[in-house]
């Protein structure tokens, strides 16, 4: 059962997904005014595998931050990781453009 996310840890996670969102979408149409659609499988995969390696070990931080008898080693961790990731997208839609 996953802990109950902060306040801030929820916005946290709601920017990073609204990066992968963004990016998925400035991808989407990239591909689609190149003339072909015919990779949108590979495409599609991607954003999969990067839920799986990103957001999956906030929440998994998110659900270990209960544990943590400090209250901001694990915080610090998934506040790092989240601001990490958004930079990697912002990166990569400046990439794209």
């Amino acid at each position: 059962m996953l802990a109950p996310l902060t306040h801030w840890m929820e916005i946290a996670l709601w920017v990073v997904l609204g990066s992968m969102a963004v990016d998925f979408l400035i991808g989407l149409f990239k591909l689609g005014t190149g003339g072909s659609l015919r990779f949108v499988p590979d495409f599609v995969v991607r954003y999969l595998k990067d839920i799986l390696y990103y957001v999956l070990p906030l929440l998994v931080l998110a659900s270990v931050s209960v544990m943590d008898s400090t209250g901001w080693i694990v915080l610090a961790g998934y506040y790092a990781g989240a601001v990490a990731v958004v930079l990697k997208y912002l990166w990569d839609i400046k990439a794209k453009l």
